[in-house]
């Protein structure tokens, strides 16, 4: 399918205003153009009862954590959530927008983690950040007024990268247990190559994915690390449901889609949806693209079933 009209319209905006890729500015300049892009395509700011930002303890200090609750009494199921750029780009306020839509929608509390960046600290830095942040908060429950039966991770980008390490590191050190996993045009295999027919410079691509590794990767042989590219873990069973999505027109889909077809392989209930006509990008803007509303809401939709089972208290369970 060719790519959708919003996205040649948004394709054809760039162009017009001579934006450059995000590859060829400086770090400081990528970082901020990256959250002036998020804001600009981002829709409307939905409020949320409460929204705070605090901290929690991580493997080399404090790591700053946003807290989205949503109106309600006692123990709240709890999606901990991690951003995409790359692990080079992005902060707790690019995913704030999508962390008020869930928290709203499902609804539950969303707790996002600012695990640290890469050049300055490269690959596993943030898988223990986050892995650490996540643990801390499901064993703490009453910080946060956590249910500890329903936590589950999740993420965009290079952030459903690290929710699924995340979910590999917490089998192997016995926690914390996830009620699923939302894994959101991941990152998954760090020594494929992306699709070849994604070179448009206006859009995410080829080159894109080659620059955030050289950044994540101080060390190429990493990209064989089950925890840098969660498809080479020899072992999927056991991780908890997931669901994936991807994008049709994404240098990524292919690898996203087969770790779907793995958990599923490993008896893992998992559910994928390929996004017809979309890019990268597009569930974190739901103001330029209205299938970044329609993912959004199916990942709420998702987790309030995965939330219910885990609770005992019905919901659909395994689609």
């Amino acid at each position: 399918m060719s790519i959708h009209p919003q996205v040649a319209a948004y394709r054809a905006a760039r162009e017009a205003a001579g934006t450059p890729p995000l590859y060829s500015q400086s770090l400081a300049e990528a970082r901020a153009a990256d959250l002036a892009a998020i804001r600009a395509s981002g829709g409307a700011v939905e409020p949320v009862h409460e929204v705070r930002d605090t901290h929690v303890p991580g493997p080399a200090g404090d790591l700053p954590v946003r807290v989205h609750r949503p109106a309600g009494e006692g123990p709240l199921p709890t999606l901990v959530y991690f951003f995409g750029g790359g692990w080079t780009l992005g902060s707790v306020d690019t995913a704030d927008g999508i962390c008020r839509r869930l928290a709203n929608a499902v609804p539950c509390q969303v707790v996002t983690v600012g695990y640290r960046l890469a050049p300055e600290h490269p690959f596993p830095s943030a898988v223990h950040d986050c892995h650490a942040a996540t643990r801390w908060i499901a064993d703490n429950p009453a910080e946060f007024g956590v249910d500890p039966l329903r936590v589950a991770v999740g993420g965009d980008s290079a952030g459903g990268n690290l929710a699924a390490a995340v979910t590999l590191l917490a089998r192997e050190r016995g926690g914390p247990r996830f009620a699923a996993q939302l894994l959101v045009y991941p990152n998954t295999d760090q020594s494929a190559d992306p699709r070849g027919d994604a070179e448009d410079p206006l859009l995410f691509n080829r080159r894109s994915v080659a620059w955030y590794r050289g950044h994540y990767l101080a060390d190429p042989a990493d990209a064989r690390h089950p925890l840098a590219s969660p498809l080479l873990a020899a072992d999927l069973a056991g991780l908890p449901p997931a669901l994936v999505i991807t994008a049709e027109h994404d240098p990524l889909r292919d690898e996203g889609e087969r770790y779907a077809h793995r958990l599923r392989g490993a008896g893992v209930p998992t559910t994928l949806t390929r996004y017809a006509g979309m890019i990268h990008g597009f569930f974190a803007m739901p103001g330029a693209f209205d299938d970044g509303r329609h993912a959004q809401d199916q990942a709420a939709a998702f987790l309030r079933d995965r939330f219910a089972a885990a609770g005992g208290a019905g919901g659909e369970g395994d689609r």
